[in-house]
């Protein structure tokens, strides 16, 4: 059924066909639409300039931009400084990825034969040679890195009146501008573990981690990226053939030690040959500190013994002698 309209809707309709075109107002007006819009322009570009206070919970102010890969990748580098007690760094020329995957392969095995040694707090055994990881670094982000690590204070920056802050707080991450600013006023001397690694961190780098120091582990690890006749041989080709396959042995040609960093300080290449050649682990080593803490006890001991001793037979000695007369 075809619905009728309104006598009023008919003449109303009629009128407005009867205008000219140039002269009709349009049905439906979009100028309160283009206000709104530029209200909302203006309150995005005011944001811009909007105090520290208005920061996003998720993306804090900093002197770097948080979603840049070179921001990432510092932020990843000093957590791993931070938490990691042992890491060893190896020069490399430029490893295909197919060599990186039959060195990687290699190592996983060797540290997989090494039974647990780590002990948790509850008492059981932690196998760690899952998070034995070898990564290829980028050498200037982990400059920065470790400068931060070095130099830079959070709680000291967040006690000074010049850091920013916000209504949560003081702004101190390691993207911020105060360690930005610490970083650069930093006075780098010869005794810090920044001036001694630093000589190290030239040309292509990667890092040998593992999350807890066992000298097992991390002989087991020598002696396939570093071996040393004698002390960590290489693995036999009748025990491991896939050692000796010439891929491997290309990639494991192009990687050089150059040094560690162990428990924050820096090792050469004879100070992490040392620690990886520690008798009886972790445990041989706390056996060699009872016996020289017992040494020195008892040499203690009988030197004051000793004078005690001397002191009393002299005293006997002149009794006796006054008895006599």
């Amino acid at each position: 059924m075809v619905q009728r309209i309104s006598r009023s809707s008919g003449r109303t309709l009629l009128s407005l066909y009867s205008r000219p075109i140039a002269t009709r107002n349009p049905l439906v007006r979009h100028e309160p639409a283009r206000r709104q819009y530029a209200a909302a322009s203006i309150t995005h570009a005011g944001a811009a300039d909007a105090p520290v206070q208005y920061s996003p919970v998720t993306k804090p102010p900093s002197a770097r931009p948080a979603e840049t890969r070179k921001s990432q990748l510092i932020r990843t580098y000093t957590s791993l400084l931070r938490t990691t007690p042992l890491i060893l760094f190896f020069q490399h020329s430029n490893l295909t990825a197919i060599e990186w995957a039959a060195v990687r392969r290699e190592l996983k095995k060797a540290v997989s034969a090494i039974p647990p040694t780590i002990v948790g707090p509850d008492g059981m055994a932690i196998d760690i040679s899952d998070s034995v990881q070898l990564q290829v670094l980028r050498t200037k982000m982990l400059d920065v890195a470790l400068k931060i690590v070095e130099f830079y204070n959070p709680e000291a920056a967040a006690a000074m009146g010049t850091t920013a802050r916000t209504t949560r707080g003081p702004i101190i991450h390691d993207l911020s501008e105060a360690a930005y600013q610490a970083i650069h006023k930093a006075e780098v001397t010869s005794e810090s573990a920044y001036s001694q690694i630093e000589p190290l961190m030239v040309g292509p780098i990667a890092a040998l981690v593992m999350p807890a120091v066992s000298p097992a582990h991390l002989a087991a690890a020598l002696s396939i990226l570093s071996p040393v006749p004698g002390s960590f041989p290489p693995p036999t080709r009748k025990k491991n053939p896939g050692y000796h396959e010439p891929i491997c042995q290309n990639g494991l040609a192009k990687l050089t030690l150059v040094g560690g960093r162990i428990e924050g300080k820096v090792f050469d290449q004879s100070g992490v040959n040392w620690v990886g050649g520690i008798p009886g682990g972790m445990d041989g080593l706390r056996a060699q500190l009872v016996r020289v803490l017992q040494s020195t006890g008892l040499g203690i001991t009988s030197t004051l013994e000793g004078g005690s001793k001397n002191l009393w037979l002299a005293l006997e000695g002149r009794k006796e002698q006054l008895t006599d007369e």
